[in-house]
């Protein structure tokens, strides 16, 4: 709380200063319908009292180490090694600002081009930025590139199985625009291939595709990449950074640009975050790239430094040909994914990935063997599936909730017609009686 010391003299003197007797003299022009009227508020407490309240407050808010939570739909509990908070925490970051000036910012700019590296090789891309606000507008600004990498293009074929809230931004980042969006359907919670091979025309701009999907299912990437490719569309994959592990890289089966939030990345679960985006894109489309770029170059003696290489917005260019109005990113939380992806490595992200198919998988089956429960879709996963329930599944939240374990994301806040499902998420952070608690709990309330 601020604790702003100014004495009865003090408001006498400010007052004086500026030439008013009052501080109703300051607002007197105001008009008295637009006046805040008199408040009433309790008597003031002392700070321990303060203090207690706020606890006691703060106490009624469970968090994801508070309950057994299977809660997943873009926000991820992973376990986070503890030289991240460590290393991150260190002053010379957590203090530091935008880095305008290189010769006094070369540990930030060297952490950053550090986060760029590493994801282009998580995600087999050449280029990648210093992130963005989230993955939902990671989404938004890939559609803006791939719009802006033609003439003539205004259709866009995306996903039914895109993120929800992932799919509201886009359309309301896009709105001004000329657009048009069809969505691709699914089946059995995968895409529809034909509808794609029938929908692509020379006047498509981009598919964009979640994979794993928001229902966890795995899409079939190259299939649709080869299909993006004979319209020359630009192909916009949505990953879970967490998945590369185990799955083939966008850049790998013909992905232009590759988005997603990259929260589980040695990032805490928060209550609307911080989180932050990742963006990672073919080298031809390097100048389409929003916010801003970090590269390596050589000072007057030699010596490896950092600059910023591209800035293409409109704080440092002429608005007209600025790519985008993003003007930051999120450093400290690019900072965060960086220690985590330098201290698991290739081989921690692979077993990673391996822990949380295997752990999904096994929950799976034995929900699977509750008799008034049904494994919606039948196409692999990662480490979300969808679960029929004999009940509402905002009951089945609400009363396991109460109980303190927390069985997954009730679909229907999402889609109306899917009042029975629930999201069930499973990462490496769940042991063994962990996920026997959440098929008990189930089995139990049936």
């Amino acid at each position: 709380m601020d604790y702003i010391p100014n004495t009865e003299q003090d408001y006498k003197e400010m007052l004086a200063e500026i030439g008013v007797a009052s501080f109703e003299d300051l607002i007197k022009e105001v008009p008295e319908s637009l006046r805040q009227k008199k408040m009433s508020l309790p008597e003031g407490l002392s700070e321990p009292e303060v203090l207690k309240y706020f606890s006691e407050l703060a106490d009624k808010n469970h968090d994801g180490k508070g309950v057994l939570s299977f809660l997943g739909a873009g926000a991820y509990d992973h376990y986070i090694p503890t030289i991240v908070n460590h290393l991150a925490g260190r002053s010379e970051f957590y203090t530091a600002y935008t880095p305008y000036q290189p010769e006094a910012s070369q540990g930030t700019l060297q952490a950053i081009f550090e986060f760029q590296t590493l994801m282009s090789e998580l995600t087999a891309l050449p280029v990648s930025n210093a992130s963005l606000y989230e993955g939902a507008t990671a989404v938004a600004e890939a559609a803006m590139a791939a719009f802006n990498s033609f003439r003539n293009r205004y259709d866009f074929l995306v996903a039914s199985t895109l993120h929800p809230e992932y799919l509201e931004t886009l359309k309301t980042y896009l709105a001004g625009l000329p657009l048009n969006f069809k969505l691709i359907p699914h089946k059995d919670g995968v895409l529809d291939l034909d509808f794609i091979k029938n929908n692509i025309t020379e006047s498509t701009a981009a598919v964009i595709v979640q994979n794993p999907n928001f229902l966890g299912s795995i899409e079939e990437m190259e299939e649709i990449g080869d299909i993006a490719a004979s319209t020359n569309a630009v192909f916009v994959s949505v990953v879970n950074p967490i998945s590369l592990g185990v799955l083939k890289a966008p850049g790998e089966y013909g992905s232009q640009i590759a988005v997603g939030e990259a929260q589980g990345l040695g990032n805490p679960l928060g209550y609307g975050g911080p989180n932050l985006g990742f963006f990672a894109a073919a080298e031809h489309l390097m100048r389409k790239v929003p916010g801003r770029i970090v590269g390596e170059t050589q000072d007057k003696e030699g010596r490896r430094a950092f600059v910023l290489t591209l800035q293409a917005r409109e704080q440092h260019i002429r608005r007209e040909k600025a790519v985008s109005n993003i003007c930051t990113n999120q450093s400290l939380l690019a900072l965060r994914s960086a220690i985590y992806l330098a201290a698991i490595g290739k081989e921690g992200i692979q077993e990673v990935g391996r822990q949380n198919i295997l752990k999904s998988g096994y929950a799976k089956e034995e929900i699977a063997k509750l008799s008034d429960y049904k494994i919606k879709n039948g196409a692999p996963f990662f480490n979300e599936f969808v679960v029929e329930c004999p009940k509402k599944g905002e009951d089945v939240f609400e009363t396991l909730a109460a109980k303190e374990v927390v069985p997954g994301l009730p679909l229907s806040r999402f889609f109306k017609e899917r009042e029975n499902d629930l999201l069930v998420c499973v990462t490496e952070t769940k042991t063994k009686d962990e996920i026997d608690t959440l098929v008990k709990s189930l089995g139990d309330l049936a």
